[in-house]
């Protein structure tokens, strides 16, 4: 018997759009003797990308990978470079203090917790170069890998930075191409229901129904589906998180050969915090802030500075462009048959880039969970729902961790997230945990888990975070050997490969010259 084909319609283009089709066509074949799915993806022509995502988790090599698309196209094609780590600037003090959150986990992790050991040891240095090489790295304006490692094989974990616009290019064209999703440039005129309340078809503007069993919404920020049809209410989480603008440009870097960096920068200003994305040839940068206190000519002044004292940055007159957000997430993800992935299901400042990874875990999750009934369908929109409402609080939480550590207090903007009024309960208990203990491999559920306890580490102790109620000397002699060899290999191996490592800008160098 022959399987019914499920209908699957993404309302909306953009990264999250095409990433979603292309998620769902190369987990369930639209081509070949495997068919059981078709895949639609009908977008708006007057609707333009918003052009912020331009990092990613480590997470989009698997993705890419699954699309089947060659890295090396992907590096060229979307002027991409490498992401290693994020770095913060002025995030503890308000002055030069810097750290880094890099995406290599701390030597031994997993099996030793070196944590202990350094805080027993009087904690020396700054946690993340006493446990990982990476930053080093990322000072150097150096590769996570060796260029002759295989495509997606790294030395240092890695992902990407990219040019949004043309991400969202290659994506169409190699869903199309090579993926089998259909696409539609039309307007969504309106929505026909099945008398339970679930959509039977969606009305293009030409009158054309199309119909499906599943659609996804990556309508944006108008949530055509999710908000307008359904009306699921939207949770602010404005008094937690309380930037809700940017002012953003693109400014070309002084010249073809200046040192590209490895990690995405975020610098603390007084009103908020400017992020610093370098690219092959410009780089990104837009300051983040909140409008009831800070207006919008005060960031766009500080932006400006920020890229007129930077003697690598072309001083060519820049446009910047506003973009304002509610921060905050759709009380239900799915609703009926219809599933929201990307702005149309929230939205949060770009700090530890978390679009792009929610967008990419939400589609896979659903690519793999695809309902074949309707009553499968009512079971996996209610783990769905939990889950993301999970996720949600999870990103809210390690965001505001950034700012509850920072002892700066300059200005209304940092008193404000001082206030312990603002923290939530879940990060409050976190904080009351971590006085006694650090953030340990199964203190949460690991399945869904977001944010590794590597990732915390790295945060906390990078803002001079200190266990009050640490009871020192808790390292047994049988762990002492091992935590001794992990640390000695780390220094040589870590020493031996920062000095083979290429800068990115010899590897791209020499990525287009073997293009050529």
């Amino acid at each position: 018997m022959q399987k019914k084909i499920t209908r699957v319609v993404v309302v909306g283009g953009g990264t999250a759009g095409w990433l979603t089709a292309g998620i769902i066509a190369a987990k369930n074949p639209l081509v070949g003797e495997n068919r059981h799915t078709e895949v639609i993806l009908v977008e708006s022509p007057d609707v333009k990308n918003l052009g912020v995502g331009e990092g990613t988790w480590p997470t989009m090599r698997d993705t890419l990978r699954l699309l089947g698309i060659a890295e090396k196209q992907f590096l060229s094609e979307c002027e991409a470079s490498f992401k290693q780590a994020s770095k913060f600037v002025g995030w503890q003090q308000g002055g030069e203090d810097k750290y880094y959150h890099p995406f290599t986990a701390p030597a031994g992790f997993g099996a030793v917790n070196l944590v202990e050991a350094w805080h027993d040891e009087g904690c020396p240095g700054d946690f993340e170069s006493w446990v990982c090489a990476q930053g080093m790295a990322c000072e150097r304006y150096q590769a996570p890998k060796m260029p002759q490692l295989p495509e997606y094989a790294y030395n240092f974990n890695y992902g990407y930075h990219l040019s949004a616009d043309k991400f969202v290019a290659l994506l169409h064209r190699h869903c199309t191409e090579q993926l089998g999703v259909q696409y539609k440039s039309a307007h969504v005129a309106g929505i026909q229901s099945h008398p339970d309340g679930a959509i039977a078809a969606v009305e293009l503007a030409q009158g054309e129904p199309l119909a499906g069993d599943l659609f996804i919404d990556c309508s944006g920020f108008s949530a055509r589906l999710i908000g307008q049809h359904y009306n699921v209410p939207f949770v602010s989480k404005r008094h937690i998180l309380f930037n809700d603008t940017a002012v953003a440009a693109q400014v070309n870097h002084a010249s073809d050969q200046t040192p590209i960096a490895s990690c995405t920068v975020a610098t603390a200003k007084p009103h908020g915090w400017v992020w610093d994305i370098a690219l092959q040839s410009r780089r990104g940068i837009g300051h983040v802030f909140a409008s009831e206190l800070t207006t919008e000519t005060q960031a766009e002044d500080a932006l400006r500075a920020y890229i007129s004292s930077d003697e690598s940055l072309s001083q060519k007159a820049i446009m910047p462009r506003t973009i304002r957000f509610d921060p905050g997430h759709r009380a239900r993800f799915w609703e009926q048959n219809c599933v929201a992935i990307g702005v149309s299901a929230g939205f949060v400042e770009p700090l530890e880039a978390t679009a792009l990874v929610l967008i990419e875990k939400s589609a896979e999750w659903i690519a793999d969970q695809l309902p074949r009934s309707r009553a499968a369908m009512a079971v996996l929109r209610k783990r769905y729902n939990e889950m993301t409402d999970s996720r949600w609080g999870e990103i809210i939480d390690f965001i505001k961790l950034h700012y509850v550590l920072s002892e700066r207090r300059d200005s209304p903007y940092w008193q404000a997230h001082a206030d312990p009024a603002s923290w939530t309960d879940s990060l409050q208990e976190a904080l009351q945990l971590w006085q006694s203990q650090p953030p340990g491999l199964l203190e949460t559920n690991l399945r869904q888990e977001l944010f590794s306890s590597a990732s915390k580490q790295y945060v906390l102790y990078g803002m001079g975070f200190r266990s009050h109620d640490w009871q020192p000397g808790g390292i047994t002699s049988l762990r002492k050997p091992l935590i001794e060899r992990v640390r000695r290999e780390f220094l040589h191996n870590g020493d031996k490969l920062l000095a083979q490592l290429p800068t990115n800008r010899e590897y791209f160098n020499r990525l287009k010259a073997a293009s050529a």
